[in-house]
């Protein structure tokens, strides 16, 4: 069985990526993780006794630890899904998106570099290193603009989607000057189990929950293709299997929608599966101030990986957001468990002084 060193493998899509890799066996895989609030092993605890599944506390950014589990592991594949990704952190503090967005990513192809220079021929043929992007460096579009495709050029409007630029540059540089064998995937807006509440799905669907005020940037109507993440998970594997060297491959869920009919419909579907009385969730809409460089439409035209790999998103909006509301409803210690104290006060410091 192959080996994947997988890179932020406790967050959210990592997480979900790993438990499909090893229930489905499509890989042993050694999970590098520097646990950062967002992260989550408990997640991963069903994998505690999996002998396939192998964690190791770390950043990415340190490449004497990198080139050691390389070496230890020998895997035939880096999946670098470790980065820093909510915009509105970014935009408070860019710092940390560029350290580990930008330099992490650097570290970690010069440690993959340096090992894959040093396999057998045939060890080197089978070699990837696959980095996960977003469709944010391709800036924003406008409501009659076709969607971005895996040659639109980049546009990047916050820190967050600069740093993710960035990355991906270094990525394609590696794979041009050193002919390192790289891929890269750039997806929607993620969503699904086991998110953390930041985005907008999980923090509206707990918010719904407790009865409390869902915040709602500026008119609402900023449009996002949603990708649900078991979708996305299989479109990395078949990737990292059967994409052609040094491209890039566009990852879409077909599912364009406005935050506002997000919201709506969560609303909806709390108001059947867990009824208030006297509540109508909808009712706690609350719009509140835009963000700064707030994009107006993200869309993915995913044709290529359709058309080249076979791949089509199995869920649509409805259903994935019905598995996800699901999900959320019938796992309160997972909740629970991650809305500490600092999550409380990051949701203080970003929606408190917001007038609508």
């Amino acid at each position: 069985m192959q080996t994947f060193l997988v890179t932020g493998g406790a967050g959210f899509i990592g997480a979900n990526f790993i438990l499909q890799a090893r229930s489905l066996q499509w890989a042993n895989v050694v999970n590098l993780d520097i646990l950062t609030y967002a992260s989550n092993l408990q997640t991963l605890a069903e994998l505690q006794n999996d002998p396939g599944y192998h964690f190791v506390k770390g950043d990415i950014g340190n490449s004497e630890l990198i080139a050691y589990l390389l070496e230890q592991h020998q895997p035939d594949a880096v999946i670098n899904f470790a980065a820093e990704t909510h915009v509105d952190r970014s935009i408070l503090g860019p710092e940390s998106f560029i350290r580990t967005n930008v330099v992490g990513t650097f570290q970690l192809l010069e440690a993959s570099r340096a090992y894959w220079q040093k396999l057998s021929p045939s060890k080197r043929d089978k070699f990837r290193f696959l980095q996960i992007s977003t469709d944010e460096v391709y800036g924003s579009l406008r409501s009659t603009d076709p969607a971005f495709r895996e040659d639109t050029p980049y546009s990047p409007n916050s820190p967050y989607a600069a740093s993710k630029a960035g990355a991906d540059h270094l990525v394609r540089a590696y794979y041009h000057t050193y002919g390192l064998p790289t891929l890269t995937t750039n997806c929607s807006n993620n969503y699904g189990p086991r998110q953390f509440p930041e985005k907008l799905i999980p923090l509206t669907i707990l918010n719904a929950l407790d009865g409390k005020a869902l915040p709602v940037y500026g008119d609402g109507l900023n449009v996002r293709d949603w990708l649900y993440v078991t979708d996305h998970c299989e479109a990395v594997y078949l990737v990292l299997e059967h994409g052609k060297i040094g491209e890039t491959y566009n990852i879409g869920g077909r599912n364009e929608q406005t935050n506002l009919a997000v919201v709506e419909k969560i609303c909806a579907s709390l108001d059947s599966l867990a009824p208030q009385a006297g509540l109508h969730r909808s009712n706690l809409i609350a719009f509140v101030k835009d963000r700064p460089g707030h994009d107006r439409r993200y869309a993915i035209n995913c044709d290529k990986i359709s058309h080249e790999l076979g791949w089509q998103p199995k869920e649509d909006f409805d259903s994935g957001l019905q598995k996800t509301v699901d999900w959320y409803l019938n796992n309160p210690v997972w909740v629970e468990q991650v809305r500490s104290g600092a999550y409380q006060d990051w949701i203080s410091q970003n929606y408190e002084n917001r007038k609508g």
